[in-house]
């Protein structure tokens, strides 16, 4: 009986998992996700105007552009402690020039810091997106006109620099933000309900140049109504910008210490596409800019935004959105030749074509019209029509 008694507990005790070796705990490299996108373009159809450019956007606009990859990215990410998370992603396709393409620089390099439990405060530490906009904080994958506005997107080039930046959103917020990009409501992603931070202020991959670092603050909140998601934001940055000698074209008048005040807030306004949506933002405020008048680089006012109306829908596993987008900026470009003077007014009709989740298709028409004047082109005012076609592959 006492041989029956002992094999029925050692039984029961494997059955039960007692004497299991406990599972191993998993490594850190473990945790790594690699993904990214392929975005290749085409924008000679039905053009009209080939002198008609677009520097700070798409360099294969005009004369002599042709097929071009316009971004060729892979991410590296990964949660590598329970309060640590770190993310990296270069491009393959940076062009240097119009005539230099297919450079590999560096986009993100930075790792956050949890500060309680549940991550819900947290510390950026290196080159990431300056919180300044929420289409310039929407990654390129999920947008759908084809570039950025002006108008905000003026603010940062290439919307990232090195800085540190505060994050804070409650766990709820938090992964709404994330299903908002998953479930293809083109969100922004998750740059936190309030941040606040200090960076360099020359742009991405670019080193400082003075003692001031730039400032910014952004309170944005998403919310619902019935079926339908909100978002409302506030953001703005101050700080000075120091204007390098391979910007200047040789005879422009600058300051003597080629640094001038650069200042904007911005408001934003986003009803997110459950069908019909509305993305909105404004900004006003001050920075370089070439006066043609005086020859010179000056602090001038800029003011500029715009708004796109879509339409989601679904058939099947496919999607197919139509949107439009009107946008409007006057003001000077920090980061182009001589802090080039632009007046943009431009319209875009276009649809975005989903299949299944790994490629896209979105063909633009683009009417539009361009002031860009600098120390060389102190009269350029360029108008014109194109249909732009883009393939994006998602992996």
């Amino acid at each position: 009986m006492a041989k029956f008694y002992l094999t029925f507990f050692l039984t029961l005790i494997t059955l039960t998992g007692f004497s299991q070796t406990p599972a191993p705990k998993k490594q850190w490299f473990e945790s790594f996700n690699i993904r990214g996108y392929s975005q290749v373009r085409y924008n000679r159809l039905l053009e009209t105007n080939s002198k008609l450019k677009n520097e700070q956007g798409d360099r294969s606009w005009g004369e002599n552009g042709g097929f071009f990859i316009r971004r060729m990215r892979i991410i590296f990410s990964g949660q590598v402690n329970e309060r640590v998370y770190f993310y990296v992603q270069p491009d393959f396709a940076s062009s240097a020039s119009s005539t230099g393409l297919h450079f590999s620089q560096l986009r993100d390099a930075y790792f956050d810091v949890g500060i309680d439990s549940k991550n819900e405060y947290r510390v950026r530490i290196g080159q990431s997106k300056v919180p300044f906009g929420f289409e310039n904080m929407q990654s390129s994958q999920n947008r759908l006109p084809l570039d950025r506005n002006d108008a905000l997107n003026s603010a940062v080039s290439n919307e990232r620099d090195l800085g540190v930046f505060f994050y804070w959103a409650p766990a709820n917020v938090r992964k709404l933000y994330t299903s908002l990009v998953n479930d293809g409501l083109k969100g922004s992603g998750d740059y936190g309900v309030f941040g606040v931070g200090a960076y360099n202020g020359q742009t991405a991959n670019k080193p400082e140049q003075n003692n001031e670092p730039h400032v910014v603050a952004r309170l944005t909140y998403p919310f619902k109504i019935k079926n339908q998601i909100v978002e409302m934001g506030l953001q703005g940055y101050t700080g000075s910008y120091v204007v390098t000698s391979d910007q200047l074209t040789a005879g422009v008048k600058i300051n003597a210490n080629k640094s001038y005040l650069d200042q904007r807030l911005a408001a934003s306004f986003i009803l997110y596409p459950k069908p019909f949506g509305i993305q909105a933002e404004y900004n006003i405020g001050k920075g370089p800019e070439y006066n043609k008048n005086t020859d010179s680089i000056e602090v001038r006012n800029l003011h500029g935004g715009y708004i796109t109306a879509s339409y989601k829908k679904d058939f099947g596993n496919q999607t197919i959105i139509p949107f439009s987008r009107y946008h409007y900026y006057q003001g000077g470009k920090k980061h182009e030749t001589d802090a080039r003077s632009y007046e943009v007014n431009e319209l875009e009709i276009g649809v975005e074509w989903q299949p299944n989740k790994n490629f896209e298709l979105v063909a633009m028409y683009t009417m539009s019209e361009r002031r860009f004047e600098d120390h060389k082109l102190s009269n350029n005012f360029q108008t014109g029509n194109l249909l732009r076609l883009q393939a994006q592959l998602n992996f």
